[in-house]
């Protein structure tokens, strides 16, 4: 591939002697002011200067270079700050020689409201205005209804909005086909109806064991007062609980809230999938088609993805404790201090 002719003489030695060996952004424009990329840097200087090496042999970069016609800086306080600068102009601006990820929908979770004296189960999506305990992020709503149902069979919570639940006076048909435990026309009191909200919030936790524990204690307790009928939801709700665990568990039971990332090529389409694992349950896989200029590298894909995806305004929540990379890249120890400043704790890349 020829090298494209300079659409303009760009000083390059001149502005690079004004620039500092501060951390920041830097953004490239051609002749026309279209903006090109945008970059991050530890050293702004060093960075940019690496761009006019005689030994660039890199086509994306040396047809990227032909075109520049000025270059912007922004300086800023830290390392992470210069991470989270460049994520949020890539969204917001677009540039053409940058990767960027097009779906930026809110992850769903599940919910279970606090502010209700019979608590709710619920898919949520967007800002967790709700009172309550949020649990995920799931890959897609059907991975949230798919274990929502199976909440359901096993701890017979309500999902009705609060105004059905108020204008009940005989149960609906969710208590007919044994989804619910029917709240709303006191067939189950409020002591009752917490305990089994409280084993909900065990399972969505990871404790299913602490909770087969107890249901065990249950039945066998049912069993000896000759209450066959309890004993035997008891048994039936050990025996779902099995299958779940069956379906859903990983190989370690002690592993940590966990993303895989893997980035695959294919005849000039580029895959992101993600793998969510959280309280050692598998919760689904989801796969992203970023916007890749030509001559990406895997690795410079999944750079930008983990910047994109776990550092713009709206996503330190999803942040995981650890992120298993399918990809060795060059920013590991930048990237993790940017997401353990993000998250709160420390987030491992292995």
């Amino acid at each position: 591939m020829a090298k494209p002719a300079p659409t303009h003489n760009f000083d390059s030695k001149a502005f690079i002697k004004t620039l500092a060996d501060r951390p920041g952004v830097y953004r490239m424009y051609n002749a026309t002011s279209d903006l090109l990329y945008v970059g991050k840097a530890r050293n702004l200087k060093k960075r940019v200067s690496s761009y006019f090496q005689r030994t660039l042999d890199d086509e994306k970069t040396k047809t990227l270079v032909a075109q520049i016609s000025r270059i912007e800086v922004t300086l800023t306080a830290s390392d992470t700050e210069a991470l989270l600068l460049e994520s949020n102009l890539i969204k917001k601006l677009k540039p053409r020689y940058n990767v960027l990820l097009r779906d930026d929908k809110s992850y769903p979770y599940i919910l279970i409201t606090t502010q209700d004296t019979f608590p709710r189960l619920t898919l949520h999506r967007g800002a967790k205005a709700t009172k309550g305990h949020y649990y995920g992020p799931f890959p897609n709503s059907y991975a949230v209804r798919e274990t929502i149902n199976q909440l359901q069979k096993i701890f017979l919570l309500r999902q009705c909005d609060n105004t059905f639940f108020s204008n009940r006076s005989r149960p609906c048909l969710q208590y007919q086909i044994k989804r619910c435990s029917g709240p709303c026309v006191e067939l189950i009191d409020e002591k009752a109806y917490q305990q089994l909200v409280q084993h909900a919030q065990w399972f969505l936790q990871g404790k299913e064991s602490r909770v087969m524990q107890e249901l065990q204690q249950q039945m066998e307790q049912a069993a000896e007062a000759k209450h066959y009928e309890s004993a035997a939801l008891y048994r039936d709700q050990i025996a779902n609980l099995r299958t779940i665990q069956a379906a859903q568990s990983v190989t370690s039971v002690h592993i940590k809230d966990t993303d895989v990332i893997v980035v695959v090529s294919r005849s000039g389409c580029v895959c992101v999938q993600v793998l969510f694992i959280r309280a050692g349950r598998l919760l689904g896989n989801r796969g992203y088609f970023p916007k890749v200029p030509a001559g990406t590298s895997n690795a410079d894909v999944l750079s930008a993805f983990i910047t994109q995806h776990y550092l713009s305004e709206r996503a330190s929540a999803r942040v995981p404790s650890v992120i298993v990379l399918g990809e060795k890249i060059d920013e590991k120890a930048w990237l993790q201090a940017a997401l353990t400043q993000a998250r709160g704790s420390k987030v491992q890349l292995p």
